[in-house]
């Protein structure tokens, strides 16, 4: 499903920014290889909606600018102090040519090698894909199930990934593993030396009465 943004021509800068946000649209930016930046803004809840559904690796439509463009997140700044989205970068795409992004990892299921009293090590928490804008997933889901012994590792080549798209990552790199949680042993207390502090007190003693 292709979400359409509708976007407006902006030509507020500087200082009139704020009042554009106080009304409730987000200041962006619209570029590609062969096209200048164009400003324009957008409706601050249809944004948000749209970020949460496609976040950065999904294609989305933006219309209101004459002809339709096809884009990427590319950059969405946030105000610290509020939280909200303060600035967005889109990215047109040429139709019809590959891209390469940075795409999520989502991991489902449950290690067996937990139980054995393990702990589970994301090692990789985006994988780096390229294809056809329409191929891009959301996100990727990495079944942890086969994780049965300290022993099993799963690795960039263990994924399984839709049919155009290739993983620019080493396949040899690890994605998720399960580790031994070992206990470190207990330091044992020193043995107190009784005659030591027994002429250490009596020493203090004679000092007083001294």
């Amino acid at each position: 499903m292709t979400i359409t943004l509708t976007v407006q021509n902006r030509t507020e800068k500087g200082k009139r920014v704020r009042k554009l946000r106080e009304s409730g649209r987000v200041p962006a930016v619209v570029y590609g290889p062969k096209e200048e930046a164009t400003s324009i803004s957008i409706e601050e809840r249809d944004f948000e909606k749209a970020y949460k559904e496609a976040g950065e690796s999904s294609v989305l439509v933006l219309s209101g600018l004459g002809e339709d463009k096809e884009v990427l997140i590319h950059d969405v700044s946030f105000d610290a102090m509020k939280g909200k989205v303060s600035h967005v970068d889109f990215y047109i795409i040429k139709k019809g040519q590959d891209v390469t992004v940075s795409v999520p990892l989502v991991f489902v299921g449950e290690a067996p090698a937990i139980k054995l009293g393990g702990s589970l090590t994301k090692a990789l928490h985006e994988l780096e894909v390229t294809g056809k804008p329409s191929k891009l997933p959301h996100e990727i889901e990495i079944d942890i199930s086969s994780l049965a012994t300290f022993e099993d590792h799963i690795r960039v080549k263990d994924i399984s990934l839709p049919s155009g798209l290739t993983a620019e990552n080493d396949p040899e790199e690890t994605v998720a593993v399960v580790s031994e949680v070992k206990e470190e042993p207990e330091e044992e207390a020193p043995e107190l030396d009784m005659e030591a502090i027994e002429v250490e007190k009596k020493g203090k003693e004679e000092e007083e009465e001294g």
